[in-house]
């Protein structure tokens, strides 16, 4: 006994306690991105094999989609409004300012239009989804359904995956189409430009590529929205403190995702 308490007070040993946490924070870490891994092929291999069901997945698009439409709408114009705003009072430094329309158009499309969607559905969809699948494993529904030999992916997780999916595209086009109009009221009816040069400019430089990129980008951005949500509610900690945890690490870290995710999709789709 002496000998080992003697050993934890050599100089040697205590240098080697911060090595000896990092290396626990790094294996934490590394086992927990494999679990994500594993979670999120799980629910791929699910996705594509029969049955689907379709009452839930409808169910849950009316939840992640329809439901979000007023703060997308509300975000979209607003965005489209400064973007406008801004644009105007740049572009005309410059003896430029019949680009406005393009500049509102492409920003939208390709760039501001599936994030800022994607971040919305994140803060208002998926902190619900994390805090509604924690309280069904805290509620041990979840155990309920593997007893009655339902497998729980199929009936949770796979239609929150889907319906993300399907929805955040439209969210996004409608973003689009808001956030051009409200650009068009303030450019057109507030600053003076050309409402013909406006709508004009979007059609010669607003290509099909900038409209599929955006599209791909919130198909990818709902799949990566559903998956933290899904896991971090499927694996939260029992009680109200765990839910809470889970369902705010739901949020910030699907936000962060889709953030980073986004630079990766824009240098390779654009």
């Amino acid at each position: 006994m002496q000998s080992s308490s003697t050993a934890s007070t050599q100089p040697g040993f205590s240098l080697l306690r911060p090595c000896e946490r990092v290396g626990a924070g790094t294996l934490h870490f590394l086992s927990r991105a494999g679990r994500m891994g594993l979670f999120l092929f799980r629910i791929i291999g699910v996705s594509l094999t029969p049955p689907l069901k379709f009452s839930r997945l409808l169910q849950r698009i009316h939840f992640v989609g329809f439901q979000s439409i007023v703060v997308v709408l509300l975000t979209g114009m607003f965005t489209g409004m400064v973007l406008s705003l801004q644009g105007f009072y740049a572009l005309s430094r410059f003896g430029s300012d019949a680009f406005l329309g393009p500049l509102v158009a492409l920003s939208l499309v390709r760039e501001l239009g599936p994030v800022i969607a994607a971040l919305m559905v994140a803060g208002r969809a998926g902190s619900a989804i994390a805090a509604e699948i924690g309280i069904m494993r805290n509620g041990q529904q979840l155990d309920a359904l593997e007893l009655m030999g339902l497998d729980p992916f199929r009936y949770v997780v796979v239609p929150n995956f889907l319906a993300a999916m399907i929805s955040l595209p439209i969210l996004a086009c409608l973003f689009d189409v808001v956030g051009i109009w409200g650009g068009y009221v303030v450019g057109v009816k507030l600053l003076g430009v050309s409402g013909g040069t406006y709508m004009g400019e979007i059609a010669t430089y607003l290509e099909m590529k900038d409209i599929l990129g955006g599209i791909y980008k919130a198909i990818s951005f709902g799949g990566i929205i559903a998956w933290v949500c899904c896991y971090k509610g499927y694996y939260t900690d029992f009680g109200a403190e765990g839910v809470s945890r889970a369902t705010t690490q739901a949020v910030v870290m699907s936000s962060v995702l889709i953030l980073v995710w986004d630079y990766f999709m824009t240098s390779l789709l654009f």
